[in-house]
Protein backbone atom coordinates (compact mmCIF):
# COMPACT_ATOMS: atom_id res chain seq x y z
CA UNK A 1 0.00 0.00 0.00
CA UNK A 2 1.33 3.39 -0.97
CA UNK A 3 1.95 5.58 1.84
CA UNK A 4 1.40 9.77 0.89
CA UNK A 5 0.13 13.03 1.75
CA UNK A 6 -3.16 13.24 0.42
CA UNK A 7 -4.78 16.88 0.48
CA UNK A 8 -8.86 16.74 0.47
CA UNK A 9 -10.44 18.54 -2.21
CA UNK A 10 -11.86 21.96 -1.91
CA UNK A 11 -15.58 22.24 -1.74
CA UNK A 12 -16.77 23.88 -4.73
CA UNK A 13 -17.74 26.61 -2.85
CA UNK A 14 -14.13 26.95 -1.38
CA UNK A 15 -12.20 27.26 -4.69
CA UNK A 16 -12.92 30.97 -4.99
CA UNK A 17 -13.92 33.29 -2.05
CA UNK A 18 -14.88 36.98 -1.33
CA UNK A 19 -12.87 38.20 1.35
CA UNK A 20 -13.81 41.44 2.96
CA UNK A 21 -13.03 43.28 6.30
CA UNK A 22 -13.68 46.77 7.98
CA UNK A 23 -11.48 48.68 10.82
CA UNK A 24 -13.44 51.10 11.73
CA UNK A 25 -13.84 53.98 14.87
CA UNK A 26 -15.44 51.15 17.55
CA UNK A 27 -17.44 48.28 18.39
CA UNK A 28 -21.29 49.97 18.38
CA UNK A 29 -22.65 48.72 14.87
CA UNK A 30 -25.06 51.07 14.63
CA UNK A 31 -22.79 54.08 15.56
CA UNK A 32 -19.01 52.68 14.38
CA UNK A 33 -18.01 54.27 11.14
CA UNK A 34 -15.66 53.08 8.49
CA UNK A 35 -12.25 54.01 8.38
CA UNK A 36 -10.54 51.05 6.40
CA UNK A 37 -11.96 48.35 3.83
CA UNK A 38 -10.70 45.83 2.23
CA UNK A 39 -12.58 43.07 -0.61
CA UNK A 40 -10.40 40.76 -2.05
CA UNK A 41 -10.51 37.54 -4.03
CA UNK A 42 -9.24 34.61 -3.25
CA UNK A 43 -8.31 31.17 -5.63
CA UNK A 44 -8.70 27.54 -4.39
CA UNK A 45 -4.64 27.73 -3.13
CA UNK A 46 -5.57 30.86 -0.92
CA UNK A 47 -3.84 33.37 -3.24
CA UNK A 48 -5.57 36.72 -3.58
CA UNK A 49 -6.44 36.78 -7.15
CA UNK A 50 -7.80 41.03 -7.11
CA UNK A 51 -7.60 43.56 -4.23
CA UNK A 52 -9.34 46.70 -3.47
CA UNK A 53 -8.57 48.93 -0.49
CA UNK A 54 -10.28 52.08 0.68
CA UNK A 55 -8.96 54.74 3.67
CA UNK A 56 -11.80 56.62 4.99
CA UNK A 57 -12.30 59.88 6.42
CA UNK A 58 -15.46 58.51 8.44
CA UNK A 59 -16.77 62.22 9.28
CA UNK A 60 -16.28 61.99 13.20
CA UNK A 61 -13.00 61.88 15.46
CA UNK A 62 -11.66 58.29 15.23
CA UNK A 63 -10.84 57.52 19.01
CA UNK A 64 -7.42 56.82 20.34
CA UNK A 65 -8.42 53.61 21.61
CA UNK A 66 -9.23 52.37 17.85
CA UNK A 67 -6.40 54.41 16.29
CA UNK A 68 -3.91 52.55 18.79
CA UNK A 69 -5.66 49.25 17.24
CA UNK A 70 -5.78 49.77 13.00
CA UNK A 71 -3.08 52.89 13.19
CA UNK A 72 -5.25 55.48 11.51
CA UNK A 73 -5.72 58.52 13.01
CA UNK A 74 -8.22 61.49 12.28
CA UNK A 75 -5.35 63.38 10.80
CA UNK A 76 -4.65 60.76 8.55
CA UNK A 77 -8.32 59.98 7.63
CA UNK A 78 -8.98 63.62 7.07
CA UNK A 79 -5.61 64.21 5.00
CA UNK A 80 -5.86 60.72 2.47
CA UNK A 81 -9.14 59.39 3.15
CA UNK A 82 -12.29 59.28 0.71
CA UNK A 83 -15.59 60.75 1.85
CA UNK A 84 -17.72 58.32 3.25
CA UNK A 85 -20.45 57.89 0.97
CA UNK A 86 -18.76 57.16 -2.16
CA UNK A 87 -16.83 54.88 -0.71
CA UNK A 88 -19.64 53.00 0.91
CA UNK A 89 -21.40 53.04 -2.20
CA UNK A 90 -17.74 51.26 -3.92
CA UNK A 91 -17.51 48.56 -1.37
CA UNK A 92 -21.55 47.80 -1.81
CA UNK A 93 -21.10 47.72 -5.43
CA UNK A 94 -18.44 45.30 -5.51
CA UNK A 95 -19.67 43.15 -2.77
CA UNK A 96 -23.12 42.73 -4.71
CA UNK A 97 -21.08 41.90 -7.92
CA UNK A 98 -18.60 39.48 -6.64
CA UNK A 99 -21.45 37.99 -4.43
CA UNK A 100 -23.04 36.89 -7.64
CA UNK A 101 -20.54 34.42 -8.73
CA UNK A 102 -18.32 33.45 -4.96
CA UNK A 103 -19.92 33.51 -0.86
CA UNK A 104 -18.44 36.93 0.99
CA UNK A 105 -16.25 35.16 3.22
CA UNK A 106 -15.94 37.82 6.97
CA UNK A 107 -14.61 36.50 10.29
CA UNK A 108 -17.58 37.73 12.87
CA UNK A 109 -20.18 38.38 9.69
CA UNK A 110 -22.33 40.27 11.80
CA UNK A 111 -20.05 42.85 12.66
CA UNK A 112 -18.68 44.02 9.23
CA UNK A 113 -22.19 43.24 7.59
CA UNK A 114 -24.14 45.26 9.99
CA UNK A 115 -21.61 48.20 10.27
CA UNK A 116 -22.08 48.39 6.14
CA UNK A 117 -24.88 48.36 6.05
CA UNK A 118 -25.37 51.11 8.97
CA UNK A 119 -23.33 53.77 7.18
CA UNK A 120 -25.39 52.53 4.04
CA UNK A 121 -28.70 53.68 5.49
CA UNK A 122 -26.88 56.78 7.26
CA UNK A 123 -25.80 57.93 3.39
CA UNK A 124 -29.38 56.90 2.09
CA UNK A 125 -27.56 54.41 -0.42
CA UNK A 126 -28.70 50.90 -1.16
CA UNK A 127 -27.64 48.03 1.05
CA UNK A 128 -26.19 44.91 0.67
CA UNK A 129 -28.02 41.58 1.55
CA UNK A 130 -25.10 39.23 1.49
CA UNK A 131 -25.71 35.80 0.46
CA UNK A 132 -24.19 33.60 0.46
CA UNK A 133 -21.84 34.46 3.56
CA UNK A 134 -19.25 32.07 5.11
CA UNK A 135 -17.99 32.94 8.31
CA UNK A 136 -15.34 31.57 9.67
CA UNK A 137 -15.76 31.92 13.70
CA UNK A 138 -19.26 31.05 13.24
CA UNK A 139 -18.42 27.39 11.96
CA UNK A 140 -15.26 27.25 13.82
CA UNK A 141 -17.64 27.10 17.05
CA UNK A 142 -19.64 24.79 15.47
CA UNK A 143 -17.58 22.22 14.04
CA UNK A 144 -15.34 22.33 17.24
CA UNK A 145 -17.12 23.87 19.98
CA UNK A 146 -15.59 22.21 22.74
CA UNK A 147 -12.21 23.59 22.20
CA UNK A 148 -10.50 25.71 24.88
CA UNK A 149 -9.24 29.51 24.67
CA UNK A 150 -10.02 32.75 22.66
CA UNK A 151 -10.95 32.85 18.98
CA UNK A 152 -10.35 35.86 17.61
CA UNK A 153 -8.90 35.86 14.11
CA UNK A 154 -4.97 36.24 15.78
CA UNK A 155 -5.59 32.76 17.85
CA UNK A 156 -7.42 31.14 15.13
CA UNK A 157 -5.36 31.98 12.33
CA UNK A 158 -2.49 30.29 14.53
CA UNK A 159 -4.40 27.30 15.58
CA UNK A 160 -5.02 26.61 11.20
CA UNK A 161 -1.47 27.38 10.23
CA UNK A 162 -2.57 30.44 8.60
CA UNK A 163 0.10 33.09 8.43
CA UNK A 164 -1.14 36.91 9.92
CA UNK A 165 1.65 39.15 10.17
CA UNK A 166 -0.14 42.20 10.49
CA UNK A 167 -3.45 41.91 12.70
CA UNK A 168 -5.83 44.73 12.35
CA UNK A 169 -5.11 45.33 8.93
CA UNK A 170 -7.89 44.96 6.52
CA UNK A 171 -6.12 43.43 4.03
CA UNK A 172 -4.09 40.86 6.18
CA UNK A 173 -7.64 39.71 8.26
CA UNK A 174 -9.67 39.83 5.33
CA UNK A 175 -7.51 37.25 3.70
CA UNK A 176 -6.33 35.11 6.73
CA UNK A 177 -10.42 34.59 7.23
CA UNK A 178 -10.52 33.23 3.55
CA UNK A 179 -7.94 30.90 3.87
CA UNK A 180 -9.09 29.65 7.50
CA UNK A 181 -12.56 29.40 6.44
CA UNK A 182 -10.44 27.28 3.43
CA UNK A 183 -9.00 24.52 6.35
CA UNK A 184 -12.27 24.35 7.66
CA UNK A 185 -13.49 23.30 4.39
CA UNK A 186 -10.93 20.35 3.64
CA UNK A 187 -11.12 19.21 7.04
CA UNK A 188 -14.61 18.91 7.62
CA UNK A 189 -16.47 16.57 5.52
CA UNK A 190 -20.18 17.98 6.91
CA UNK A 191 -18.62 21.38 4.99
CA UNK A 192 -19.08 19.80 1.77
CA UNK A 193 -22.23 20.81 0.91
CA UNK A 194 -24.06 23.66 -1.33
CA UNK A 195 -23.38 27.08 -0.25
CA UNK A 196 -26.74 28.69 0.07
CA UNK A 197 -27.13 25.66 2.50
CA UNK A 198 -24.01 26.26 4.59
CA UNK A 199 -25.34 29.92 4.61
CA UNK A 200 -28.78 28.82 6.30
CA UNK A 201 -26.60 26.57 8.86
CA UNK A 202 -24.63 29.22 10.00
CA UNK A 203 -27.78 31.86 10.35
CA UNK A 204 -29.18 28.69 12.87
CA UNK A 205 -25.23 27.88 14.38
CA UNK A 206 -24.95 31.69 15.15
CA UNK A 207 -28.38 32.27 17.25
CA UNK A 208 -27.92 28.83 19.05
CA UNK A 209 -24.36 30.19 20.18
CA UNK A 210 -25.40 34.04 20.79
CA UNK A 211 -28.28 32.37 23.20
CA UNK A 212 -25.91 29.77 24.62
CA UNK A 213 -23.33 32.46 25.40
CA UNK A 214 -26.18 34.81 27.16
CA UNK A 215 -27.24 31.86 29.38
CA UNK A 216 -23.61 31.82 30.40
CA UNK A 217 -23.51 35.09 31.40
CA UNK A 218 -26.75 34.94 33.08
CA UNK A 219 -25.27 32.13 35.65
CA UNK A 220 -22.45 34.90 35.97
CA UNK A 221 -24.54 37.75 37.72
CA UNK A 222 -25.73 39.30 34.74
CA UNK A 223 -29.45 38.11 34.70
CA UNK A 224 -29.93 41.09 32.22
CA UNK A 225 -27.76 39.87 29.53
CA UNK A 226 -29.93 38.79 26.36
CA UNK A 227 -28.40 37.65 23.37
CA UNK A 228 -28.54 40.01 20.28
CA UNK A 229 -29.37 37.69 17.19
CA UNK A 230 -29.12 38.20 13.60
CA UNK A 231 -26.42 36.62 11.29
CA UNK A 232 -25.06 37.96 9.33
CA UNK A 233 -26.41 41.40 9.63
CA UNK A 234 -27.58 42.31 12.86
CA UNK A 235 -31.20 44.54 13.36
CA UNK A 236 -30.75 48.06 12.83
Amino acid sequence: MLDFDFEPELPLWAKNLAVFDLETTGLDVREARIVTATVATINQNGEVDSLREWLVNPGIEIPQVAADVHGVTTEMAVRDGMEPAQAVLEIVALLSELNLSMPLVAFNAPYDFSILKAEALRYQLAHLEPKPVIDPLVIDKQVDRYRKGKRNLGVMSEHYGIKLDDAHNSTADAVAAGRIAQVLARKYAELAIDAAELHDKQSVWSDQQSESFAQYLRKQNRPEYRAELGWPIKAI
